[in-house]
């Protein structure tokens, strides 16, 4: 009886040995999978910790400032209404609205195209909404230029037309 009772005892001792060898591997992919978790949990306290700190500093008022370009047109005006409804919901701080293209009023006096007084019509009503809804947050207006603002000359003359005293189409 001893050799049947020595092959069982062989049997269990081998499926235990196995079973201890798996039990090896599994403790070792449980770690990976462990330091994967905390990979990923690292990954996600660094991302965290990087959107507090750029929160931090855009809704800082000393720090960051923004402004929005406004034209006086329907679409603009309202669209630059919701992002300042974005903006206040997420407590990003606005500095002020810019007035950009517009057409000098003394243009109305002139001989010019339909097309042109209908656009002068169409600004004036409009500043005069942009100026009701945004009074006291206006910093400057630009006027319509001849091109495309680039290149260092045309940046200076945006730039001293943000900056005269004089306000550009009546915005205060």
């Amino acid at each position: 009886m001893l050799a049947p009772e020595g092959g069982w005892i062989d049997k269990i001792t081998n499926l235990k040995q196995q079973m201890r060898e798996f039990d090896q591997v599994a403790a070792v992919i449980r770690r990976d999978k462990e330091l994967d978790e905390d990979a990923i949990l690292n990954e996600l306290l660094y991302i965290k910790e990087r959107i507090n700190k750029s929160s931090g500093i855009l809704t800082d008022k000393e720090k960051t400032a923004f402004f929005f370009v406004v034209t006086a047109e329907e679409m603009v005006i309202n669209d630059t209404i919701k992002a300042a409804g974005l903006f206040s919901n997420f407590d990003v701080p606005l500095s002020g609205y810019i007035i950009n293209r517009v057409l000098p009023a003394e243009l109305k006096d002139m001989d010019i195209p339909e097309y042109l007084r209908n656009r002068l019509g169409m600004q004036e009503h409009y500043l005069k909404v942009i100026n009701d809804r945004f009074k006291g947050e206006i910093l400057a207006s630009v006027p319509e230029l001849e091109r495309d603002v680039t290149g260092l000359p045309m940046i200076a003359k945006v730039a001293e037309s943000m900056f005269s005293q004089k306000p550009v189409g009546g915005a205060g």
